[in-house]
């Protein structure tokens, strides 16, 4: 994953979260950059609410990408 510039950047999970009963491909928002490779995260319901905030570190998670990418 490149790395998140700025904060509210979108990412899906790599690995599943049982405690937090967050799965795969779950979707998030990175809220706080903690470490170069450990950010705070936040999951939402369809409806918007919170369900889970967590710290994970950038090898678990997927960048999503709203604007293409020209292949280099």
């Amino acid at each position: 994953m490149g790395v998140v510039r700025g904060f509210l950047g979108v990412v899906a999970l790599l690995v599943d979260k049982p405690e937090k009963r967050l799965v795969t491909w779950q979707v998030g928002t990175v809220v706080e950059l903690l470490s170069p490779d450990v950010y705070e995260l936040e999951f939402l319901d369809s409806k918007g609410h919170a369900i889970a905030v967590m710290e994970l570190k950038r090898a678990d998670l997927l960048l999503l990408q709203h604007e293409p990418v020209m292949a280099g």
